[in-house]
């Protein structure tokens, strides 16, 4: 095993929940600010994710006052606190950026029905 894997193996997160296309997420984001740092919450749909392993990202979507916000997350940031999935979906496709020409309850993703 190389340097790079060993650097790798050690800054991967175990607790990282099974995260899927179409979950209702909420992501608390360290955010830095001057020399004080706070959590902030950022809810929305995942509505992509990408790569793998290290450099795996998922992409959050809301919409707030009528204007869409996404942002990108990498999985094992030590700036993202902690990922806690408020409603799981039902989607059947890997991406949904359909969902960004989509307005009011058009937007929204069926839940999973146990």
């Amino acid at each position: 095993m190389n340097a790079l894997e060993q650097i790798s193996k050690s800054s991967l997160k175990e607790n990282v929940p099974e995260l899927n296309v179409g979950d209702t997420v909420k992501v608390h984001v360290r955010i830095q600010e001057g020399d004080k740092s706070r959590i902030q919450v950022f809810e929305g749909t995942i509505i992509a994710k990408k790569h793998g392993g290290i450099s795996e990202t998922f992409t959050v979507r809301r919409v707030a006052h009528g204007c869409g916000i996404e942002r990108v997350f990498p999985v094992h940031s030590p700036a993202v606190d902690k990922v806690e999935i408020v409603r799981r979906g039902v989607v059947r496709r890997a991406k949904l950026y359909y969902l960004r020409g989509r307005v009011g309850k058009a937007a929204k993703v069926k839940g999973l029905v146990r």
